[in-house]
């Protein structure tokens, strides 16, 4: 009898899973808020099911875990422990992609005793990365050596043929996830030293890493890469660093955006109507809406001839008439909506993973 596996969430994410899934046999259960995106990825395959479903109903959430025999859950990272306890409780099969919370982590003994496993950061990173790491430091302890300095660095970048914007990126992940991860603090440790650096200096922290057959990339730190010294084993390193690559001036742009406010969460608008500049301006630099925005944005961010942000803030909608995509929410979420239409996938583009 065919193996039931049910999938919390449908986004960016979801669908290469479910083609696989579907395509080996399981029977799937994608699980989602909006129907019509659940309903699209099973369509194609007579074994998957749509299911309409709201994160805050307990009883759906019981109900599905408990007829799984795998749960995926590609919720947003903090629905992850909720969903870790239903699976606990049904004793189900647990996996995830996200870094491992500590509020996950105390879960570890329930999970034991209810033998089932819970698997997380099994993504590309967190995920892939590890194992191609393990790989390397088993093969040079194999041979007789030790690991005394680690720099690893992911970044899903848009092939060439796809990279046709001016922000150099493409979301293959959820966009607001992106920019949230944007705010995260970093530490890692550099020569025996350790470097501790705030979220809203991170994008300050970078430097050029030369790519065979790619070219040159700009590198930033990837959140606490020390908690993985013990896990990986390396009594003996001095330098570790996991970082994230991005194309030149990435940087300087994400680092503009985090001087606006655009990384923040704190304040919800209802009703939002007009456009962004207008909402750049009264909303975010508490300014009069028909006030010259361009210019505000260059002195404020001390650009002085430098106009490549200017131009990639242009290329956003900040500056014409592009009306407001979202009726409800914060900076972070006008951000994310503009990037989401004009920085997704095309059908048939790559990245370079």
């Amino acid at each position: 009898m065919a193996k039931t596996v049910t999938i919390f969430g449908a986004g960016l994410v979801v669908k290469p899973m479910v083609d696989y899934l579907a395509k080996n046999g399981f029977n799937l259960v994608i699980a989602s808020r909006t129907l019509s995106k659940a309903e699209k990825l099973a369509a194609p395959h007579s074994n998957a099911t749509a299911k309409q479903f709201n994160s805050d109903d307990e009883t759906a959430m019981e109900e599905l875990v408990q007829a799984s025999d795998l749960v995926v859950s590609l919720l947003p990272a903090t629905m992850h422990v909720k969903v870790a306890k239903k699976c606990i409780k049904f004793k189900k099969n647990m996996v995830t992609t996200s870094y491992i919370s500590p509020e996950m982590r105390a879960l570890n003994q329930q999970a034991k005793d209810a033998g089932i496993i819970i698997l997380n950061e099994i993504g590309v990173d967190p995920g892939i990365d590890h194992m191609s790491a393990m790989k390397i430091f088993h093969k040079v302890e194999a041979e007789g050596g030790k690991i005394v300095s680690f720099m690893s660095y992911c970044g899903g970048l848009p092939a060439p043929e796809a990279n046709t914007n001016p922000l150099g990126y493409k979301f293959s992940w959820a966009p607001k996830g992106v920019l949230k991860a944007a705010g995260n603090n970093a530490k890692y440790m550099m020569e025996g030293k350790i470097v501790e650096i705030e979220g809203k200096d991170l994008f300050r922290n970078y430097w050029f890493v030369d790519v065979e057959g790619i070219g040159t990339l700009e590198a930033y730190p990837n959140r606490n890469s020390l908690g993985y010294i013990d896990l990986y084993g390396l009594k003996d390193v001095k330098t570790m660093y996991r970082g994230t690559f991005r194309n030149v001036s990435h940087c300087d742009t994400w680092l503009a955006f985090s001087k606006l406010g655009f990384f923040k969460e704190d304040q919800i608008y209802e009703n939002l109507s007009g456009t962004v500049r207008e909402f750049i301006l009264t909303k975010m630099l508490n300014e009069d809406k028909n006030a010259d925005l361009e210019k505000i944005l260059a002195e404020k961010l001390n650009l002085g001839d430098n106009k490549v942000i200017l131009k990639k803030f242009e290329w956003l909608g900040f500056f014409d008439d592009t009306p407001i995509p979202i009726e409800k929410g914060g900076a972070i979420d006008v951000l994310t909506a503009l990037m989401l239409e004009k920085m997704s996938y095309e059908p048939g583009e790559r990245d370079m993973l």
